[in-house]
């Protein structure tokens, strides 16, 4: 790793050919890597694999057609009450949430009422009116109400499309080599794919600040490559602490963002770090407990604790980071705007998919997230757990490539309407 991070800043330093994109730098390193700087002193690593350019497809007849196909509504008003409530309601025609085969599909409600972090005394005030059961209650008055009205296009995305790029970010103590299968399965298919490594891991720098490591920090980092790689459309692949980057990236460019799929990536909660958890202890500790950490992460990320899994703790795909950057990571996991009116204001379409041994996620937080979400896929597997791209490749690349093939069905309103008959002659 360091002789990577080395190499990294040294061809920073050297020089680059001047690159079209932002003021990024970048160097390949010749192993289809390329490591790109961010900002100064902060290089990424980063896969960048795909097709050799060919001249774009003709338009398909649906396109040609006046473009109706995949256009979807989207129309939710979000009401953001003053006791801790949320409302959301779906004004609009959802287009059928079915995809694939079994269950899963996730139809929205027509009206979500669910309930928000407590605010402060709001316990003993509940308490304090409730004594008087006889008086009259007062109506609920909103905090703040968010009306969305827009149209959307979802359509089919293919690998032999030019304007197709799938990004893939990995969470804590992983790297892009978690994602092999899937970057290999999808290249075959013709896909362009973009998986970097967070700052940190793999063979990326590793900043000895703790303040480098904050989700604000990271989310620049990733919004930086996803402005350098993006196209027309751009699906966003995440795995646990990777799906918060992709929701970010999703809200700050709708028109950007194509699909969504969140993997083993938990509820539409504000991320703050726990003031009890293990990683506040001190980093010298940590570096002690690190091999108790790494077993502890076997036991609890994969649903079976074979030679096979122990072989991938081995190559470095989980937890091969410093005791430093690991405590930084944890710590600096707040993120208070990415709650659940911030993930209800989604218009993307999302596929969830679950481990069902996942020790880290419960599974009922996905299927909250799910109930959030505009328009939401929730599929399960039995066999894996919270590194179910690892343990069952075949099943999340299948799934991933149904939902990257899937476009919601026409509405009535956008089908065309049938041409009148000509009047007959009269004799």
């Amino acid at each position: 790793m360091l002789t990577g991070v080395t190499e990294g800043f040294l061809c920073c330093l050297l020089g680059s050919p001047p690159n079209s994109v932002g003021p990024l730098e970048s160097v390949d390193s010749g192993d289809g890597y390329t490591f790109v700087e961010v900002k100064p002193g902060r290089v990424l690593r980063v896969k960048h694999a795909g097709p050799a350019p060919a001249p774009s497809p003709p338009p398909s007849p649906d396109t040609a057609q006046g473009g109706q196909a995949g256009l979807v509504r989207c129309q939710r008003r979000i009401t953001v009450y003053r006791n801790g409530r949320l409302l959301v309601e779906n004004l609009g025609r959802a287009p059928r949430a079915d995809l694939g085969h079994g269950q899963g599909g996730c139809e929205p409600p027509a009206a979500l009422e669910v309930e928000l972090a407590e605010p402060a005394g709001a316990e003993g005030r509940a308490h304090a009116g409730g004594s008087g059961s006889g008086r009259r209650r007062r109506a609920r008055r909103p905090k703040r109400t968010i009306h969305i009205d827009c149209e959307k296009r979802i359509t089919s995305c293919k690998g032999t499309q030019a304007d197709v790029v799938l990004f893939f970010i990995h969470g804590v103590g992983g790297s892009l080599a978690i994602w092999k299968e899937q970057l290999d399965f999808f290249v075959r298919l013709g896909y362009e794919v973009v998986a970097p490594d967070l700052a940190g891991h793999g063979a990326s720098s590793a900043p000895q600040v703790a303040a480098a490591y904050t989700f604000y920090a990271l989310a620049e980092d990733m919004r930086a490559i996803f402005k350098r790689y993006a196209k027309k459309r751009n699906v966003l692949i995440g795995h646990s602490y990777g799906v918060s980057f992709c929701t970010f990236l999703a809200h700050e460019y709708p028109d950007l963002v194509h699909k969504v799929i969140m993997i083993n990536g938990g509820g539409p909660t504000a991320l703050e770090p726990s003031i009890c958890s293990i990683f506040n202890m001190p980093t010298c500790v940590l570096h002690c407990l690190s091999p108790c950490l790494a077993w502890s992460f076997l036991k609890a990320g994969f649903a079976r604790q074979g030679a096979k899994e122990k072989q991938l703790l081995k190559e470095g795909n989980a937890f091969n980071v410093s005791s430093f950057v690991l405590r930084a990571m944890m710590s600096g996991q707040y993120w208070p705007e990415g709650d659940e009116v911030y993930h209800a204001e989604l218009t993307v379409p999302v596929l969830l998919v679950h481990g069902m041994h996942d020790k880290f996620v419960p599974v009922e937080e996905d299927q909250r997230m799910a109930e959030i979400l505009l328009l939401a896929f929730l599929k399960l597997i039995d066999e894996g757990s919270h590194m179910v791209m690892l343990e069952c490749p075949e099943t999340v690349n299948t799934l991933l490539h149904e939902f990257l093939l899937w476009e919601p069905e026409p509405s009535p309103r956008a089908l065309p309407e049938p041409q009148p008959k000509p009047a007959e002659e009269k004799k």
